[in-house]
């Protein structure tokens, strides 16, 4: 099963997105639905609103008076959280009661239109955002649900603005323009993404980065390792000792191959057995094959890790979990700040990279591109740990 983040801004399209999906074969859990269902007449979750805010809430007919509880939290935070304490915990429990009913090979999108706003991303495999430009968003709230714009203006301003859905966002569905224009993106994106993404997390297989070749430095790698970051660093939870974006990835202006490299620490690799279930879960099913450590310097003896891959189609992502302290875990730290910090040291490894390129980048087998670059990493660890002693280097995850 995987599980898919939907969210958008109001005016976005994003049930549109939905129905898209749905058409092609998703489990959908809606979470406004849900929001109704929870407080209906005679539910328990509108008891509790009542008792809280008082008989007004009531209507007629003796379900929830919405315009009345608008009036009371819309425009007072605190109220407003009040009510989210109520809403928000019976919601989360129906949902998961949905998604344990799905068949093991669904592909479950949860609409939920606030994921951002409540810092719910990381808690999926995968988030999907349907954007829309503001004024056309103003237009389709005034136009097509008869909303008075001040209150179409108010509501998109209080929700979480275009950086924030991008920053959380795998994958960013534009529906500024033609509706024909979206139902397209959601297609390729069912067929090209999610039901291999499903396939790969079902099977714990993971994807291949393919014949290593280099690409020019794209400014999305440093919000692409942020996220994924998050993402490992909520699964691990408290076993976890912190998530780094390492490797070339990491170093601004460094062409590379299209893979993030990110490491988490744990204080064992028992703690790192403890957590596979949970990381396999979010997406990066767990490698036994290739257990072993890479980012040594070649000669020395093995230092021992735990690798997870990306069963994400989209994404290649290394995954190296290591204990905190370990020669394995400050290597990989300290060649990407070395890197960063010396434009000499970033020179040469950058040639050393095209000359393994030129060699092995059409061969889909990686590790002749990695010998190659080897005697260099052989002979640059002592000037890396000369330059931290000098700056006075410490390990950060940053």
């Amino acid at each position: 099963m995987l599980r898919v983040g939907l969210t958008g801004g109001i005016g976005s399209g994003k049930s549109t997105a939905a129905r898209r999906l749905v058409g092609r074969g998703a489990v959908l859990v809606d979470s406004d639905l849900l929001a109704r269902e929870v407080v209906a007449a005679g539910t328990e979750g509108l008891a509790k609103i009542v008792a809280e805010f008082g008989d007004d809430m009531l209507a007629e007919d003796g379900g929830l008076d919405r315009a009345a509880l608008a009036s009371v939290v819309f425009h007072d935070p605190a109220a407003r959280e009040r009510l989210n304490g109520i809403v928000h915990p019976r919601v989360r429990q129906r949902s998961e009661e949905l998604i344990a009913a799905a068949p093991a090979d669904a592909v479950v999108v949860q609409d939920v239109p606030l994921l951002v706003e409540g810092r719910m991303a990381p808690l999926f495999p995968l988030v999907v955002v349907v954007h829309a430009d503001p004024e056309e968003r103003v237009r389709r709230l005034v136009e097509l649900r008869g909303m008075p714009e001040s209150d179409a203006r108010a509501r998109i301003a209080a929700q979480a603005d275009d950086a924030a859905r991008r920053a959380a966002a795998d994958v960013w569905l534009d529906n500024s323009g033609d509706p024909a224009d979206l139902e397209a993106a959601v297609d390729r994106l069912w067929s090209e993404r999610l039901v291999p993404f499903e396939e790969n997390l079902r099977l714990r297989r993971t994807v291949k980065a393919g014949a290593p070749r280099l690409v020019a430095p794209r400014p999305e790698w440093a919000a692409e390792g942020a996220r994924l970051c998050a993402r490992v660093a909520a699964a691990a939870g408290e076993r976890g000792r912190g998530v780094a974006h390492t490797g070339s990835t990491a170093v601004p202006g460094l062409p590379a191959k299209d893979v993030i490299d990110l490491q988490l620490g744990v204080e064992s690799l028992a703690d790192a057995d403890a957590v596979r279930d949970a990381l396999q879960d979010v997406g990066f099913p767990w490698r036994p094959d290739i257990d072993r450590d890479n980012a040594k310097p070649p000669g020395s003896p093995a230092w021992p890790k735990r690798y997870h891959g990306s069963a994400d189609p989209g994404q290649v992502v290394h995954l190296h979990v290591r204990e905190v302290g370990s020669p394995g875990w400050r290597y990989a730290l300290l060649f990407r700040d070395w890197l960063r910090a010396d434009a000499a040291a970033r020179e040469e490894y950058l040639a050393v990279k095209r000359e393994a390129e030129a060699r092995y980048g059409g061969d889909a087998d990686a590790r002749r591109y990695v010998e190659v670059k080897e005697p260099w990493f052989d002979a640059a660890a002592p000037r890396a740990d000369a330059w931290a002693a000098s700056s006075g280097w410490v390990p950060s995850l940053e």
